[in-house]
């Protein structure tokens, strides 16, 4: 079975990292962008998710993006989020590479998270720079910069914006460092950051693909699971005979 050799892949690795997505997220409520009840099913992205929707129609984006942040505040870390902060903390897992923007990884207490699509509890004056957390659901729609008056927007990354260089620099090391990555919960579309993961097999590691679908890691994964990710890691904790998260 896909699982028992995905519990071999990881005990062998001395440099494992996670490469996460929406699918590890879905669990705690927070609905994923293109599965089935994905968001993208009620809203055109153009008309969201964009830099040009938002100069066009600042208070329709951060309606949309109060009511998810509203979803993010009220959502707990599952038992996947604590399975990895757990191996984490074993020593197993070197870094957490997420596409999420949820946060729930560090609320879990992974440590190492390079976030390469940002963080929607985070906010950015279009104006003059500022950056701050957001703590609470914003009282006034749109926020305006406590320091210019300006637009604040989420520090996420919109379509058609590049990702931080840093953060994106940040995985590829982590990616040519490692000789195994745990995929989970992506459908792996998205670039640059899909192809993340890939740096891992050409430099001779190990894919371990975990997702109930179909995705485009199929083809190439050194083990593909089909699993949710609570479902993945439950049995992997076990495995492993590591203590509960």
């Amino acid at each position: 079975m896909g699982i028992e050799r995905a519990v071999e892949h990881v005990k062998r690795s001395r440099h494992l990292i996670v490469f996460t997505g929406a699918g590890v997220s879905a669990e705690s409520g927070i609905p994923t962008f293109r599965g089935p009840d994905g968001l993208w099913r009620r809203y055109r992205v153009e008309d969201l998710a964009t830099p040009e929707a938002f100069l066009r129609n600042p208070k329709l984006v951060w309606e949309w993006y109060a009511w998810r942040l509203k979803l993010v505040k009220n959502a707990e870390p599952n038992e996947a989020h604590r399975a990895i902060a757990l191996l984490e903390k074993l020593g197993l897992v070197k870094a957490v590479i997420t596409q999420n923007v949820d946060g729930l990884h560090q609320r879990a207490g992974s440590k190492r998270v390079i976030e390469l699509h940002g963080n929607i509890s985070r906010v950015k004056c279009v104006e003059c720079g500022y950056k701050g957390e957001l703590d609470e659901l914003p009282k006034e729609i749109p926020p305006r910069c406590p320091i210019c008056g300006g637009l604040l927007r989420p520090d996420v990354v919109w379509f058609g914006e590049p990702l931080p260089s840093d953060k994106l620099a940040e995985a590829y090391r982590e990616a040519r460092e490692a000789d195994a990555v745990l995929v989970v919960g992506t459908s792996g579309v998205v670039e640059p950051a899909g192809s993340i993961p890939l740096i891992v097999l050409e430099r001779g590691g190990v894919l371990i693909n975990v997702n109930p679908e179909p995705n485009r890691y199929d083809p190439v994964a050194t083990v593909n699971v089909r699993m949710t990710a609570v479902q993945f890691f439950r049995d992997l904790i076990r495995a492993l005979k590591a203590p509960s998260p």
